[in-house]
């Protein structure tokens, strides 16, 4: 049977509506319309040359956020594909928390073009995602990170997914919390679980938002610690 045959009779079943605004999403098997797919503020202009935290004026010249400044990431650098806002917080929720995997679909195609924008020269040797502790994906049934790494991995080339890393302990949710909470709470929480072989290779990290960067800062510590080379981030959006 085609696909489009498919989705159509699926579509007559159990008819699909827009994660964002809850409207028709049309043809395709997507689960985001066209409407929202075009109103996502996709990030460009002044980025700190470092972790990707969007700057509201043009600065002219390379620009380094204060944080970055203050405090240099382990990571090389973190790049993310638009900001966290309607319609895309309301697609991420959905994915996140509504048990929508299949919005992985909707989603992957913006992480790959920010990739693809950002990482072109780069050479990675391995994708890998923030993990979840096991009661969290236990309670959810999947790591959301995770379905976004493996849905990246099956694109043209890209490098396959290493389950390099393991939360070691459960944490409380990042919400609400300062930007020198968020380190805290997150520090040693993460553990390599393949120090041979992340030694000497460069790895893409991915995870759904960056807020203040302290989760991915945290998984990159630990991964250079074992002997990563590089290690550069990239996230659907930007909190």
């Amino acid at each position: 049977m085609q696909l489009p045959l498919l989705h159509h009779l699926l579509d007559l079943v159990y008819p699909r509506t827009c994660a964002a605004c809850g409207r028709e999403p049309g043809r395709g098997g997507r689960h985001v319309c066209w409407d929202c797919r075009t109103r996502m503020d996709i990030l460009g202009g002044a980025l700190c040359r470092v972790c990707g935290d969007p700057v509201e004026a043009e600065t002219g010249h390379a620009f380094t956020c204060s944080s970055c400044a203050g405090h240099r990431p382990h990571f090389d650098l973190a790049r993310s594909a638009a900001r966290y806002r309607r319609p895309l917080n309301a697609v991420l929720q959905a994915f996140k928390y509504r048990s929508m995997a299949c919005l992985a679909a909707d989603l992957t195609p913006l992480l790959a073009a920010c990739v693809g924008v950002h990482y072109g020269r780069v050479r990675f040797d391995a994708l890998t995602y923030v993990p979840l502790h096991r009661l969290k994906e236990r309670e959810r049934t999947y790591n959301q990170a995770g379905l976004l790494a493996r849905a990246l991995s099956r694109l043209n080339g890209f490098p396959p997914v290493a389950n390099c890393l393991r939360r070691v302990r459960p944490t409380p949710t990042q919400t609400g919390l300062s930007a020198f909470q968020r380190r805290a709470n997150v520090r040693d929480a993460f553990r390599v679980t393949m120090p041979e072989w992340i030694r000497g290779r460069t790895v893409l990290l991915i995870d759904d938002v960056m807020t203040t960067g302290a989760t991915v800062n945290e998984c990159a510590r630990v991964l250079r610690k074992a002997g990563a080379s590089g290690v550069y981030v990239a996230t659907v959006a930007r909190g």
